[in-house]
């Protein structure tokens, strides 16, 4: 089966109408996936000095902006929005989007804008707990009973509960995808078999990439699910070059954007020529990557962007 190729764009740096401007051209381009990200402040940190849109009301725009590429967001926090919040608003992007929205979950990692906006921020122990229940929660809420019946929550946890709840109108399909974010070992990715249609890594290397699939097909066989059932993809910071004599500037750019952060993901961004970028690319999908996302963070290289629409992609669906 052919890879998916989608684009993970950061709404940050960019005023609205820019953002607008790009989904409308990755989505024209024929890129198979567009999504957001859930953070009230930049990524990566830099204290709350960078123009930044909310993760919802961002999506609503994507959708109408957009006619063909799946939509969702790797991944929305459960801290940040009551589970039960979240099912609707996913329901309602995806009858904004016609049925193209798929909803990501995770246990979270932005301490610092948590902190400034006055959400608690637990050890990830309990933030794991907290994915747990919301998955839980949501999946049930997000049930379409087969005979057309209503379909109610009741829901007792620790962190988040739900009484008699309905979930009207229901997702447009039979089914609205569910994915998992992150790369816990112990937990993230039983979460992920259990409960998701989809899991996904980011800024990693292929290698791990590779091992992280095999524990999660590992995990799939424990709980009885069959190891395809799940969907994989991995996000690729956007450091490409558009041709070898730019190579050296997008070089300095990832590593001004990431500053200190550099070491943790500098094994999962693109980089080089498209050519090279390419081999990168294809490194994923011989790992079991069903789908790659290039992670973009303005500013960056128009020119580079071009390039891998234009070369890099047609060259992977060619492969």
């Amino acid at each position: 089966m052919p890879v998916a190729l989608g684009a993970h764009v950061g709404q940050q740096n960019m005023t609205m109408d820019e953002m607008r401007a790009l989904w409308r051209r990755l989505d024209e381009a024929g890129m198979d996936w567009i999504s957001a990200w859930d953070h009230l402040y930049e990524a990566p940190p830099a204290g709350g000095t960078v123009p930044h849109f909310e993760a919802i009301a961002t999506l609503g725009a994507m959708a109408v902006e957009t006619t063909r590429a799946r939509l969702g967001c790797l991944v929305f926090y459960v801290g940040y929005r009551n589970p039960g919040l979240l099912a609707k608003a996913a329901v309602t992007l995806d009858h904004l989007s016609g049925g193209r929205f798929e909803l990501g979950l995770g246990a979270g990692w932005h301490e610092w804008e948590a902190a400034a906006y006055g959400y608690d921020f637990p050890g990830v122990g309990t933030r794991l707990d907290m994915l747990d229940e919301a998955v839980e929660l949501i999946s049930s809420m997000l049930t379409v009973p087969a005979d057309g019946s209503i379909h109610r929550t009741t829901f007792h946890g620790a962190h988040f509960r739900a009484e008699d709840a309905s979930c009207l109108p229901p997702p447009v399909g039979a089914k609205l995808p569910l994915w998992i974010g992150g790369v816990g070992e112990k937990r993230t990715l039983r979460t992920a078999a259990r409960y998701a249609d989809g899991w996904n890594a980011a800024y990693i290397s292929a290698a791990e990439l590779g091992r992280l699939n095999g524990v999660l097909d590992r995990w799939c066989e424990t709980e009885g699910r069959d190891p395809a059932a799940v969907e994989r993809s991995v996000n690729l910071i956007f450091a490409m070059a558009s041709d070898e004599a730019s190579a050296a500037a997008a070089a300095a750019r990832f590593e001004e954007q990431w500053g200190p952060m550099v070491p943790r993901v500098r094994n999962g961004a693109l980089t080089g020529t498209p050519a090279q970028a390419a081999e990168q690319i294809q490194a994923y999908i011989d790992a079991g990557a069903g789908m790659v996302n290039v992670a973009l963070r303005a500013p960056f290289d128009s020119d580079a962007l071009d390039a891998y629409l234009t070369e890099v992609v047609p060259a992977l669906r060619t492969a």
